[in-house]
């Protein structure tokens, strides 16, 4: 899951200062006057290897009017979006009217939020934050976002408690097996949708981009339950231009994270190109199961249908694993059979193996193709564990495992893979090295041992004994 964090409060409390430290950017404009953000702007962040998307929103006043107005409806709009709010007040300023209307708003939406004391620089904290313990937020962080101070603990406490409940949380929203339905606009992703559902539930029109939005609709096939996502479609970066396209992206990365298993959705009379190349690359990064579906393959002569085989074949060679589908979205011809697909997906995404079974298989890879020396010393990989699903994690453990070359590792994945019947899912390995228990060890010695060795020092080293030679009679 991909974790979506809105900053509202009044102008010129730092939330675009925030912003651009939280994303590592200078995308948004930062100035010491009020009211320079007119909209909100999205920007990804990573901390720790956990990516989330932050939202930068207007000034909020309380008594907005005309312009004020607008920019009110896109903060709000933000809050609505987002999955927590951090809510910015000035610990120079001090409380002001137009905070404690901010907050009774937010606290009617019901999101969870987060009071962020911000420009605490030079202060004492504790004084700071005096002014605001009468807004009634249960946590606050005080930070100074120009000097970047206090913001690494703030999204250290914040992501993972946000990651905690999350899964339970789509799970219960959303049961059963989530896929997402991804490709560039106007490759019938939306009928796709409407044929696996038996139904029209989603707008279906001869306009790329009808999908603005992404949209998850439950729904019961042969007594399974499963969620359908259906997304925007995804256009390359310098053809995007609307702001409501921009965020329509997000949503649908969000999406593909959001799912356990993504189809990307392929147009056959364009062929594969590069956009669905960088679709493919997001969906791998995030680790879901993958399954390929050529579109629109009626009414192609058979020399155009083996010319786009053999181009799917080709550059996506590196997806051996990953079942490819050539289907008539419209027409419904090739649809059914991709659910055995979206199964086996779901199964291996989420599949949970012992210990002992891990450790055999990696004890029979290392047998039958050891690992290479590394300065006159074999790498041994000792043992074998599971580190987690969606995708699976394998954790191996052994010693110089940092100087395991990669093409020993792409052999782990595929033996384990086969062995596994891993299908559509990639997987992921962790090497880690063992470390010496007796490394930080340090003797304890008795009294007694402690004399002696006082002693010993202060005599200095024994004398030598000379050796006589036995004489042969």
């Amino acid at each position: 899951m991909t974790p979506v964090i809105a900053l509202v409060g009044r102008p010129n409390v730092g939330k675009s200062t925030l912003f651009n430290q939280m994303t590592r950017t200078r995308d948004a404009l930062v100035a010491d006057f009020p009211g320079l953000t007119r909209d909100r702007k999205y920007g990804e962040g990573n901390y720790e290897g956990q990516r989330f998307i932050a939202i930068d929103t207007g000034g909020l006043t309380g008594d907005e009017k005309g312009l004020d107005a607008e920019m009110a409806r896109q903060s709000m709009q933000a809050v609505d979006e987002a999955d927590i709010v951090l809510f910015l007040v000035d610990g120079k300023s001090g409380l002001n009217g137009g905070d404690e209307v901010i907050a009774s708003h937010l606290r009617k939406t019901g999101k969870r939020a987060h009071l962020v004391v911000n420009k605490t620089d030079g202060q004492d904290p504790d004084i700071a934050a005096s002014d605001f313990h009468g807004l009634g937020f249960e946590s606050t962080f005080l930070i100074a976002a120009s000097h970047n101070r206090g913001i690494r603990s703030m999204l250290e406490i914040l992501l993972p408690a946000l990651e905690e409940g999350a899964e339970q949380d789509r799970a219960d929203r959303y049961p059963g097996i989530r896929i997402g339905i991804v490709g560039r606009p106007n490759v019938g992703k939306s009928t796709l949708v409407n044929r696996m559902l038996g139904e029209d539930r989603v707008i279906v029109f001869d306009m790329p981009g009808t999908t603005r939005d992404s949209i998850y609709v439950p729904y019961e096939r042969h007594d399974k339950q499963y969620t359908l996502i259906d997304t925007a479609g995804v256009r390359r970066r310098k053809n995007v231009s609307e702001t409501v396209e921009k965020f329509s992206i997000i949503k649908t990365l969000k999406a593909i994270e959001d799912a356990h298993v993504v189809i990307l959705v392929i147009d056959a009379r364009q062929g594969l190109v590069d956009q669905d190349l960088h679709l493919i690359g997001f969906v791998l990064d995030a680790g879901r199961s993958l399954v390929i579906a050529v579109n629109k393959w009626d009414g192609m002569d058979p020399d155009d249908r083996a010319k786009v085989k053999e181009q799917v074949a080709r550059r996506l060679d590196f997806l051996d694993y990953a079942d490819k589908h050539y289907i008539s979205a419209l027409h419904g011809s090739g649809v059914g059979v991709m659910y055995d697909s979206v199964e086996a997906c779901y199964e291996s995404a989420m599949a949970k193996w012992p210990t002992n079974r891990l450790t055999a298989i990696l004890q029979d890879a290392t047998a039958q193709h050891q690992p290479p020396l590394v300065q006159g010393r074999r790498i041994k990989l000792r043992y074998a564990h599971q580190g987690g699903s969606n995708p699976p994690v394998i954790v191996v453990h052994g010693n110089q495992v940092d100087s395991l070359p990669g093409a020993y590792k792409r052999y782990l994945e595929n033996t384990f893979r086969k062995v596994l019947k891993v299908t559509g899912s990639p997987i992921r390995f962790e090497f880690k090295s063992g470390e010496n228990p007796y490394a930080t060890k340090v003797d304890r010695l008795t009294p007694r041992q402690k004399v002696k060795k006082d002693n010993d020092r202060k005599q200095g080293p024994a004398p030598k004994k000379k050796r006589q030679k036995s004489l042969k009679r």
